[in-house]
């Protein structure tokens, strides 16, 4: 497991490209036939995928979270990217349709990721720590609870599903869903907003061929990201978290802190961006 030790807003802006990337971008988290993960230190939050192939594969136990097994103090949202898929949890399995999403409780001691039979599952997954156990939940695309945002006159034509949050599937501080835009409407979270009480990890997928550009830092002092499908942007409570792509594109969106209400943001104006 990869840790990340994030630089402070004015370390940050002394960075160069590849420097930048390196803090703030994980790349080549989709292995097949692996479980990559990334302990950060943004409210201790872990980033992963999991690409079965023939062979299950189940959650790392690791020095980094300082406990006998993966989810003995933490908590984990998983949402299928990729072909049909399942997930075992204990003697339970539950078969995984792309972009259906699993909540796993803390405390849940044999979890393992299986490929389906019709194409490749791509499991992406958030962790958290937690401190009371939920149950485990199963929610199908259909189930999200969705909102449409946006304007096609402005390019950001979008519909937000919300899984993980505190009208739908409990947790004790994981918030996660994911957003997808319209043909023609390739602008995320614009205006920008930071939120210094929680972190924010972006996921960009369905992207093919194309790129985002991502906008992150301060709202004075923005800097940018070149994004590829499948990569992760890593965005600390005090940075902004937007961007456009060359085309319509989905990301998937995950948050951990002090609360779970998913309008508690400081607006970022567009007269104040630099």
């Amino acid at each position: 497991m990869k840790l990340h030790y994030f630089p402070s807003p004015a370390a940050t802006n002394t960075l160069g490209t590849e420097e930048l990337r390196a803090q703030f971008l994980v790349t080549e988290l989709f292995q097949p036939g692996q479980i990559t993960a990334h302990y950060t230190d943004l409210d201790r939050m872990i980033v992963g995928a999991a690409m079965p192939t023939s062979a299950p594969l189940g959650l790392p136990s690791a020095k980094e979270t300082g406990t006998s097994f993966f989810l003995e103090r933490r908590e984990i949202g998983v949402l299928n990217i990729g072909g049909p898929g399942v997930v075992r949890v204990g003697g339970a399995q539950h078969a995984l349709a792309p972009l259906d999403c699993l909540y796993l409780g803390l405390g849940e001691r044999e979890v393992a990721f299986e490929n389906g039979s019709a194409g490749q599952a791509e499991f992406y997954f958030i962790s958290t720590p937690a401190h009371a156990k939920y149950p485990t939940v199963h929610a199908t695309r259909a189930q999200a609870e969705v909102q449409e945002l946006g304007d096609p006159a402005l390019a950001n034509r979008r519909r937000i599903c919300r899984y993980i949050h505190q009208k739908g599937i409990p947790s004790c501080q994981l918030v996660m869903g994911f957003t997808e835009f319209e043909a023609g409407s390739v602008w995320n979270t614009m205006p920008p907003h930071t939120h210094s009480r929680r972190t924010e990890i972006y996921m960009y997928f369905d992207l093919g061929s194309q790129i985002v550009v991502h906008l992150m830092g301060q709202p004075q002092a923005t800097r940018h990201l070149i994004v590829r499908d499948g990569e992760v942007v890593l965005s600390p409570a005090w940075s902004i978290h937007a961007g456009a792509g060359t085309g319509n594109y989905r990301f998937c969106w995950a948050m951990g802190g002090d609360n779970q209400v998913f309008h508690d943001m400081d607006p970022a104006p567009l007269a104040q961006l630099r």
